[in-house]
């Protein structure tokens, strides 16, 4: 069998710190919202019914990151999604995670079923 290469712990860094963007509900939320295209702050304040500090918080660190792209007009800024395979990533969790739940369901169908 075929070892891995070793992958430098630099590396395995920055992976880890790209799945750790993800892993706050509030940025899954965002990156929902601006899925369909950009969008000012306020806007998504307005959606998430949150506070504006903490919406932009979210969006000052996935615009860090390289995930947003930010433009000013006025006194608004203005969010899109950079890199639009963080949809596909998250696509593919999405789908795992309803076939995971997709088969628990069956699992209690079939308890379910013998005790009747």
């Amino acid at each position: 069998m075929k070892s891995a290469k070793p992958v430098p712990p630099e590396v395995v860094q920055q992976v880890a710190d790209y799945f750790s963007l993800l892993g706050e509900p509030m940025r899954l939320r965002l990156l929902h919202l601006l899925s369909d295209g950009e969008k000012c702050v306020q806007e998504l304040v307005e959606a998430t019914q949150t506070s504006q500090a903490n919406v932009s918080k979210h969006l000052k660190i996935m615009w860090q990151a390289g995930i947003l792209s930010r433009r000013s007009c006025g006194t608004s800024a203005y969010y899109r999604v950079e890199d639009d395979t963080i949809f596909e990533l998250c696509n593919v969790v999405y789908d795992r995670l309803a076939t995971r739940i997709q088969k628990q369901a069956n699992s209690f169908q079939i308890l379910n079923s013998n005790h009747q």
